[in-house]
């Protein structure tokens, strides 16, 4: 099994934010380091595989649908675009 090498790093995040991340921790009975590791490590390396690649750009396109083509530019955009 091979061990990750660690380092320390400090952040300065809102009071909030931490509450927050705390919060979310408690309910998967994770410590804050691990949960915060967790997120970090799933947004630095989660790329869609192809397969998933293609099947954003049918919807995207409309072609399931025969309507517009929903914009994924972003979450506002994309529910205009879906008539919300």
């Amino acid at each position: 099994m091979e061990v990750a090498i660690k380092k320390n790093q400090s952040f300065r995040l809102s009071v909030d934010l931490v509450d927050r991340l705390k919060q979310l921790a408690k309910r998967q009975n994770r410590s804050l380091n691990n949960y915060v590791e967790t997120v970090l490590l799933a947004a630095a390396y989660h790329e869609p595989n192809a397969i998933t690649l293609a099947a954003m750009k049918e919807v995207e396109s409309g072609s399931l649908r025969n309507e517009p083509a929903l914009d994924l530019s972003s979450i506002e955009a994309m529910e205009k675009s879906m008539g919300l």
